[in-house]
């Protein structure tokens, strides 16, 4: 049994993420689909965008196809549809509209190509999910075609499929640290069970900036702490515990709060797709005492590396692959190409 047999018997639902485009991710798509159909998985697929054109629609360039197996359930937009070189047996129409026309569900009764798209919103991705396994899904993978980032979130999948490579840097250890940053976010520790962590979900929808001091909730009149970091630094005091932020965290949002504060102060994301700050300086702020958790964090399944740029340089597979595993050791790490 090979590795997608594994996932299958730990997960219903699993998102590919693309660190950069031309990661390999439609790459490492294509292998997992082949590789469910050799364990006999029936696979449905979706995606957060459209996915399995010939010609990537930003960069101009050429790109992998998506080839699917008889019995694959597939959504596809009505556009679409006549453009596929399957044979696509239409279950049922959604109401899921996209910007190339409402999506169906189908069922592939001939092999061949197939050009995906899916629900932008993750509320509609994960109700077609719910009708798609009621067509006899095994597991459904998603491709994460436009907005990379939130397609990682904890509430698209149980988990995801990182895909990273070359085309990140030219320097191999450059690539391995990037990867391993975003990794180390993905598992982020959550918030521990208990009376702080209740009393922020019970505010979750107001989105506001909400600081924990003595079993109690200050709320702050800031959505986000874009631009607000010297607020939030005047309202921290001694006696707070917790800073919940709903929005993103980035390095000019800490570089305003005084270090001295980080070390009673904990912050507190919905997740981690919320942080954008590089490795350095994440590795910096860690060393001053910062300390971050998340209501839920993400589960890493696997990585897929790509040791191929499309500006013509390359790695060693096996040694990119090496790395990667000690940089990652917890987590599968391998070349689908090879």
């Amino acid at each position: 049994m090979g590795l997608f047999y594994d996932l299958s018997q730990q997960y219903k639902t699993l998102s590919i993420v693309g660190m950069h485009k031309n990661a390999g991710k439609t790459t490492a798509l294509n292998y997992f689909i082949e590789e469910a159909d050799d364990e006999g998985i029936r696979l449905g697929i979706t995606s957060t965008g459209r996915d399995g054109e010939t010609t990537d629609l930003v960069t101009n360039t050429e790109k992998p196809r998506v080839y699917l197996y008889e019995d694959t359930i597939v959504s596809v937009p009505k556009q679409l549809y006549d453009l596929a070189e399957a044979g696509l047996e239409i279950l049922y129409m959604t109401n899921y509209r996209t910007s190339i026309g409402e999506l169906l569900i189908c069922r592939v009764a001939e092999s061949g190509y197939v050009q995906i798209a899916g629900p932008v919103a993750t509320a509609d991705t994960k109700r077609m999910c719910r009708q798609m396994f009621d067509y006899g899904c095994d597991i459904i993978m998603i491709d994460g075609a436009i907005d990379r980032k939130s397609i990682a979130s904890p509430d698209t999948s149980d988990a995801i499929i990182l895909a990273t490579g070359a085309v990140l840097s030219r320097s191999l250890k450059t690539v391995v640290s990037e990867t391993a940053h975003v990794v180390g976010l993905y598992s982020l520790p959550e918030l521990e069970e208990g009376e702080v962590r209740t009393m922020i979900e019970e505010h979750l929808s107001e989105e506001r900036i909400m600081l924990v001091e003595h079993g109690e909730i200050r709320k702050l009149d800031l959505k986000t702490g874009l631009g607000a970091g010297r607020y939030i630094d005047e309202a921290i005091t001694e006696e707070t515990e917790f800073v919940f932020i709903p929005g993103a965290l980035t390095k000019s949002v800490i570089a305003d709060i005084q270090p001295s504060k980080f070390k009673h102060t904990r912050f507190v994301l919905k997740d981690p797709t919320k942080i954008f700050i590089d490795a350095i300086s994440w590795r910096q702020m860690a060393k001053k005492g910062f300390r971050v958790s998340v209501l839920r964090n993400i589960k890493v399944a696997a990585v897929t590396v790509n040791p191929y740029s499309p500006e013509g340089y390359s790695f060693d597979s096996s040694a990119l692959c090496e790395a990667m595993q000690k940089a990652v050791p917890d987590i599968p790490v391998l070349d689908v190409r090879k």
